[in-house]
């Protein structure tokens, strides 16, 4: 039977983690993505799993260990942050590339420099296009939830690549709400245990993993890492319904904030979604009709389907926690924009560059941006469409 809790998103996540019990877990702190281990650590200490939990020297050692345990045929993950992803980089190549699904919890924070320990999304927006797939979460309970589906979604048969489960740094990581946890048992249940198909230390099955690939071979498996990923959106989507089936919680894709009727959104990931909806809410008293496109799946980035959710809206505002310096937005912003153009959407769309080293996003900030909408909606004209929010110029 589920029960209530008062936790922190990273409780929240070791919590889970005790309860899929996996084999293997490696691991090097890094604010603020360090109490992950440590709560799992005094699990492993109390006999409440039976992982193998290995403190290594580096970040780069703790994917290095993870990559082999999940060859070998184990269960394995790792958490870090900011630099330490950075750090791991040439592993996240190697993982996907391998089509190991092992997973990553990821509390989000900026990337030095200037040195900052607080959230943004430049981290993981740089492993993007590192082939692993990246799910996002809003609040604790969220984390908790996709942390609980990792598994299920990454070992799929048609899937079998590592999967970014990520949370934003301090503002959920260390926060503490109500959520509501699974029995134990229901948990056990849905993950159920692993049977890799081949793995290194199988005797019937002799194989090499990471081999070196000659340019006869290396575009084929590219290619073959891009089918995987071509069928983890219609996983998703049966994980999650089956994952509604045992705790009342719905999941897609991306979560639809008052968008029946909305003539102008605003597409966001992670926390900030949570005070854009109370300005949602503030500015729907008030008979405006706005709306809220939270993605929760950025890779593989559901294109098609966030471009029919804007199909009746006027304008539009993606939000970047990150910059790519492109000098036209940022990394969400060009994809979101790229799935309008190809479905020839006709609203008017701009990019806000926003919250960057945990620069704070309040309601009256949000219900700006949409005020700006209001704007581009009356004078038919998207004006400036790279913008920063809340900046001191």
């Amino acid at each position: 039977m589920a029960k209530r809790d008062r936790l922190s998103g990273n409780e929240a996540v070791a919590i889970a983690l005790r309860q899929i019990n996996p084999d293997v877990f490696p691991a090097f702190p890094i604010t603020p993505s360090t109490e992950i281990p440590q709560y799992f650590a005094s699990f492993v200490a109390n006999g409440q799993v039976d992982t193998e939990f290995i403190p290594v020297e580096s970040e780069h050692s703790s994917m290095s260990a993870a990559i082999g345990a999940s060859a070998a045929g184990a269960r394995s993950l790792t958490a870090t942050s900011s630099c330490g992803l950075a750090y791991m980089w040439e592993e996240l190549y190697i993982a996907a590339s391998n089509r190991l699904p092992l997973a990553l919890a990821l509390v989000n924070r900026a990337l030095s420099g200037p040195i900052n320990i607080n959230c943004d999304h430049s981290d993981s927006m740089g492993a993007r296009d590192a082939g692993w797939i990246q799910i996002y979460a809003e609040n604790n309970q969220e984390a908790y939830d996709n942390m609980v589906q990792a598994y299920r979604i990454s070992e799929h048969k048609d899937v079998r690549l590592p999967i970014m489960i990520c949370q934003d740094g301090f503002i959920t990581s260390h926060a503490v709400e109500n959520i509501e946890l699974l029995d134990d048992e229901e948990v056990k249940n849905f993950v159920g245990e692993y049977n890799p198909e081949n793995y290194l230390l199988n005797p019937e099955c002799p194989m090499a993993v990471g081999p070196y690939s000659i340019t006869d071979y290396y575009m084929e498996a590219k290619r073959n890492q891009a089918e995987g990923m071509s069928n983890v959106s219609r996983v998703v989507l049966d994980v999650a319904k089956e994952f509604e089936g045992i705790s009342g919680r719905k999941y897609g894709l991306f979560e639809e904030y008052c968008m029946e009727d909305a003539e102008r959104a605003v597409v966001m990931i992670g926390s900030a979604a949570g005070t854009t909806k109370d300005a949602i809410d503030r500015l729907r008293a008030q008979g405006e009709k706005v709306g809220l496109i939270k993605i929760r799946l950025f890779r593989p980035f559901p294109a098609e389907e966030i471009a029919e959710a804007l199909k009746n809206v006027k304008a539009v505002a993606i939000m970047d926690r990150a910059e790519s310096y492109t000098n036209h937005g940022g990394p969400l912003g060009a994809d979101v924009m790229a799935a309008m153009f190809r479905a020839r959407s006709q609203a008017l769309a701009v990019n806000y560059v926003y919250g960057l080293g945990g620069r704070d996003v309040r309601v009256e900030d949000m219900e700006s941006v949409f005020e700006d909408l209001k704007k581009i909606v009356k004078d038919n004209d998207a004006g400036e469409t790279y913008r920063y929010l809340g900046i001191r110029e």
